[in-house]
């Protein structure tokens, strides 16, 4: 079994460099309460010039490389400038940067959806519990229908408790 991502750190790397991001995936349901656990962090990046090269700048302190590239190839410009799904090792663990969810979804169409919360004194923006139901729903995947119970019992919980 893998070590845990070192989330904290690569949250903190990121504000550091100033990259525009938004925490998704059971991350931001662990960060809002979930009694989850998660082995890597996953985010959507805003994917303008500014904040490519910033995240590209974070990316190269913590070597990161294509996970399933056995060329182990590390991301660059163009890379980060689709709207892909980046799944990286780095030597903070899984690091998952997306340019979008799909090809719909994007930095732009979740900020509406995110919530800002204090994470040891960083400012981080994650997903909301809601829209991260639906995106979940719309995956369909089996892991994700796995988790959908949770996720539904802690925004439950988290809207009985306002």
């Amino acid at each position: 079994m893998r070590e845990p991502t070192r989330t904290f750190e690569l949250l903190e790397l990121l504000s550091r460099h100033g990259v525009e991001f938004i925490v998704v995936g059971m991350t931001s349901a662990v960060l809002q309460g979930a009694p989850a656990l998660t082995f890597d962090l996953d985010i959507v990046y805003l994917r303008n010039d500014e904040n490519v090269a910033r995240l590209l700048a974070a990316l190269g302190e913590i070597g990161a490389l294509f996970r399933d590239d056995p060329r182990r190839i590390a991301p660059n410009r163009s890379h980060l400038a689709s709207p892909g799904h980046k799944l990286l090792d780095t030597t903070l663990g899984h690091f998952d940067v997306l340019g979008s969810l799909d090809e719909r979804v994007g930095y732009a169409e979740l900020l509406p959806d995110t919530t800002t919360l204090n994470v040891s004194g960083l400012s981080v923006r994650v997903l909301t519990l809601k829209r991260l139901i639906v995106e979940k729903e719309r995956a369909g995947r089996q892991k994700d229908k796995a988790v959908l119970p949770l996720l539904r019992a802690t925004l439950a919980r988290s809207n009985a408790s306002k």
